[in-house]
């Protein structure tokens, strides 16, 4: 059973910029969002985007562009919550080393990157970042390994942070998520939950205070054992290890 925490972030009259935001659970999540009241979504994607609310803001936004990213910090300002949804799954067999950078260059360096560039915003707000990521950060998946090396080194980046960032008043939550109805699971042989059933979990997490959020049955059969086992003690304990001055820095 899942035992959610206290609610600490209430989506209604917030701001929210989520990347990846023309498909799949991106735009799951944008709907959703402005089913819980949000005040302003700046939905990013490198296609365009489309939407009869005029809440949603269409932004421009490929993670692998540093201009890009950029110029979309300048245009926005003022941020409560950021999502970072953007990414590419490839089946491969790690025979090709630009197969695993093209990887890390959106599901890594292009959360990261993003964050860095939003993270004045989310200071000032005492905001929220949600990084969108996979079962397959704990526990590889042969099939996708490039992709599962992506996302755990997003996961552990999200581990990172979030000791570094709370005494600013920013917290960091990682979505572990499941097999989800999209085109990217599209030849995976497994149960799928919608994506609309995972937009509303992740949300409900984020509202929660999780730290991991898990939103769909299959990742949720992992929440008990994450949140009990050794590794989570010990992200905890390695909390100690930040000096303050580092922790007021960052």
């Amino acid at each position: 059973m899942n035992k959610r925490k206290k609610n600490v972030m209430n989506i209604a009259n917030k701001r929210v910029l989520i990347t990846g935001a023309n498909r799949g659970i991106g735009r799951a999540i944008v709907e959703e969002l402005l089913n819980r009241g949000a005040m302003r979504v700046y939905a990013a994607s490198r296609g365009p985007l489309r939407h009869a609310d005029k809440r949603v803001s269409p932004l421009a936004l490929d993670v692998t562009n540093a201009a890009q990213i950029q110029e979309a910090a300048t245009r926005i300002d003022s941020l409560d919550i950021l999502i970072n949804n953007a990414g590419i799954a490839i089946s491969d067999d790690l025979s090709k080393p630009e197969i695993i950078e093209q990887h890390l260059a959106v599901n890594f360096y292009g959360s990261i990157n993003v964050t860095r560039a939003f993270l004045p915003h989310l200071q000032r707000s005492k905001g929220a970042i949600v990084n969108n990521l996979s079962i397959v950060a704990l526990a590889g998946l042969p099939i996708l390994p490039a992709y599962s090396i992506s996302k755990a080194a997003a996961f552990n980046m999200t581990q990172s942070l979030r000791p570094l960032l709370a005494s600013q008043g920013v917290t960091i939550h990682a979505v572990l998520m499941g097999p989800i109805d999209t085109d990217m699971t599209r030849g995976i042989n497994a149960p799928k939950a919608s994506p609309e059933s995972a937009a509303a979990g992740i949300l409900d997490g984020l509202q929660a205070g999780e730290e991991e959020i898990f939103p769909d049955p299959v990742a949720e059969s992992l929440a008990e054992g994450w949140r009990n086992g050794a590794a989570k003690a010990l992200e905890r304990r390695f909390t100690a290890f930040v000096p303050q001055n580092m922790a007021k820095a960052a």
